[in-house]
């Protein structure tokens, strides 16, 4: 009976909060962001299923998915350690990680609203700490960092909520590529599948990395998001 008291480990209640974070559910407003992908599409740089898992694939492993990765990483090893300081530089340093304006509005408009609904659903002094000193700072919040503090407060690996996260990143752009090129849903599941290597990959390496390590080298992203910014027809804010 759904009265009865079951009794399960810890992690399984903090992996089922980790999945509604990631849910298209969750009120992030992600469906609305495209990271520069309907500009590729216009271009014709990418057309296809395969082209859609190349664009992907290089953004995640030497562009701004990269560079996610070890903010979301960073962000959970400082909620760990309980170092609100650290992770103050951490957000800031995630904020002003931007290359274009669409991407930081991508960033911190999902951020603001992650954290707004995270702490008032889930609330965790961490995670209010955060808030609080961001705001004192002027500083926007970013979705990585914040999804990385928040898993932290739950007590979700990173191991698991690493991959978890970048999955669900790729999974909207692949989804923007569906609606955009246009592909079927089948073979838009097929490009998730084939993206999986480079996601265990990334989280991988992103595990291992510091701020020190950030840095990219997916131009062609960058510049498919400035030349969004004046693209005369467009469905998406990104």
């Amino acid at each position: 009976m759904c009265d009865e008291q079951y009794r399960f480990p810890p992690l399984v209640l903090a992996l089922l909060r980790l999945q509604s974070w990631l849910s298209p559910a969750f009120p992030t407003g992600a469906y609305s962001y495209s990271h520069g992908l309907e500009w590729a599409v216009e271009a014709g740089h990418v057309h296809d299923r395969k082209s859609l898992v190349d664009w992907l694939e290089a953004d995640l492993c030497y562009g701004s998915g990269r560079n996610e990765a070890i903010f979301f990483s960073e962000a959970w090893r400082c909620a760990i350690d309980d170092n609100l300081m650290k992770l103050f530089e951490i957000a800031e340093l995630a904020a002003a990680f931007r290359g274009t304006s669409e991407f930081a509005l991508e960033s911190s408009q999902q951020g603001a609203a992650c954290l707004a609904t995270v702490r008032q659903v889930w609330p965790h002094r961490v995670l209010d700490g955060l808030a609080d000193i961001l705001l004192e700072g002027q500083v926007q919040p970013t979705l990585a960092v914040v999804l990385g503090a928040s898993a932290a407060t739950q007590g979700v690996p990173a191991s698991v909520a690493l991959p978890a996260f970048l999955q669900a990143y790729l999974a909207n752009l692949v989804t923007a590529g569906v609606r955009l090129i246009p592909l079927g849903l089948t073979e838009g599941q097929f490009a998730i599948a084939e993206l999986e290597e480079a996601v265990l990959a990334t989280s991988t390496a992103a595990k291992q990395a510091t701020i020190d390590d950030l840095g990219s080298a997916a131009l062609m992203v960058d510049l498919a998001s400035m030349f969004h910014e004046t693209q005369y027809t467009r469905l998406f804010r990104s």
